[in-house]
């Protein structure tokens, strides 16, 4: 399966794919805080398990870091 990661063409040797198993193969750290947009659409964090991805999907893991005002 052919997938755009953050920019990136990169081919994933699986048929089937789902979104959380993708972040377990990218070995994304914490992946609660990494936002997932599919497509141009952020998902919902509770729709990692179920959305398979497709050939040809683009997906940006979104990180979001706090901070603060000196």
């Amino acid at each position: 399966m052919n997938l755009t990661i953050n920019g990136n063409n990169e081919n994933i040797e699986k048929e089937k794919l789902t979104v959380s198993e993708l972040l377990k193969i990218k070995d994304v750290e914490m992946p609660e805080m990494v936002s997932v947009e599919l497509n141009g659409e952020i998902l919902d964090r509770d729709k990692y398990d179920s959305t398979e991805l497709k050939d040809s999907d683009v997906i940006e893991f979104l990180y979001f870091m706090g901070g603060g005002s000196n």
